[in-house]
């Protein structure tokens, strides 16, 4: 082997290494962020969309919007934005199915803002981020899974939110298949932090949309 292929072959390995470490630490940050709740006094309330089913949320849905509806009544925030659009196929959309079902646990359809255009999480949240700066909200809690919040709160600093995550702990996504999620969610987050969340946001095979 000549000097010049043992470089290249050095700079490979380094490489490699690299990348295997970013992966590691990433994932140790995605892991931390599931664990913490940063729920503080607020203009409003997120609630990230999942699936839902002819206008009954699912049991993801639900368990994220019953998290936020504990935040509603701790007074956490005076509003509850409810987000997602209609999947193909669909009559309702994500956010009609949760404004219905905050309307069922005492929620007044006064204090819900919805987005119905979404198709992914950052769609919604850029939607979000939108009409929520010609209201003057700036300071928001984003609920949604554990798994999920490194990088919804990435996606919210990029779009310019002062945002908190107060993750739902009582989503029925548990154990082995949590795991799963917090593995795509490492991927999602290590490319989004190198190109930017709004370009990763394209990469539709990296997280699936049916839990955000």
């Amino acid at each position: 082997m000549g000097r010049g292929a043992g470089i290249a072959v050095k700079v490979v390995a380094a490489v490699v290494v690299g990348a295997v470490v970013y992966a590691a630490v990433t994932f140790g940050q995605v892991w931390l962020a599931s664990r913490r709740d940063g729920a503080h006094k607020s203009q409003a309330i997120v609630v990230f969309g999942a699936a839902q089913y002819n206008g009954r949320p699912s049991a993801v849905l639900r368990a994220r919007l019953d998290h936020a509806v504990d935040l509603y009544q701790k007074r956490v925030a005076p509003v509850i934005v409810v987000t997602g659009g209609r999947q193909p196929g669909d009559k309702f959309t994500e956010a009609t199915a949760s404004a219905d079902y905050l309307h069922t646990k005492g929620v007044p359809d006064s204090d819900i803002l919805r987005e119905v255009s979404g198709q992914s999480s950052w769609q919604s949240l850029a939607a979000v981020a939108a009409f929520l700066k010609v209201r003057r909200i700036h300071d928001v809690v984003l609920v949604s899974d554990p798994f999920h919040s490194l990088r919804i709160g990435g996606m919210a600093a990029e779009l310019g939110l002062d945002a908190a995550v107060s993750p739902t702990r009582t989503s029925p996504i548990r154990g082995l298949d949590a795991t799963e999620y917090m593995g795509r969610e490492t991927v999602a987050v290590a490319v989004g932090r190198i190109v930017g969340f709004r370009r990763e946001a394209g990469v539709k095979s990296v997280v699936r949309r049916d839990v955000g």
